[in-house]
């Protein structure tokens, strides 16, 4: 896991973002942030099981079936079931070592 302080790189409603092997954050603060970092370290997860391009793919099709759904890119952003797993456990500090290989596919 690579960290990377940048502010210029994400949309002002983002904290931060996985973009593997990296996790871009805005503010410096964030380092000290726990379950924020669990949360981007999932995403992490998800890419290299999915061998990263997959991921991305999978992603934005799963957006776009949300949106749809939803009607609202909030909405549907936060029912994209690699989020939803996110989420979900971001606070569970160990998931990761208990993790089941494609976890995300329990939140589908």
């Amino acid at each position: 896991m690579i960290v990377w302080v940048n502010r210029f790189l994400l949309r002002k409603k983002f904290l931060g973002i996985a973009l593997w092997p990296f996790i871009i954050i805005r503010k410096k603060e964030l380092l000290n942030d726990a379950e924020f970092l669990n949360h981007e370290k999932i995403h992490l997860r998800q890419q290299a099981e999915m061998l990263v391009v997959f991921f991305y793919v999978w992603y934005v099709l799963e957006f776009l079936v949300r949106w749809l759904q939803y009607k609202n890119r909030y909405e549907a952003y936060k029912n994209i079931s690699f989020e939803r797993e996110a989420y979900t456990h971001e606070k569970d500090l160990n998931y990761l070592k208990k993790r089941s290989f494609f976890g995300f596919t329990n939140f589908l």
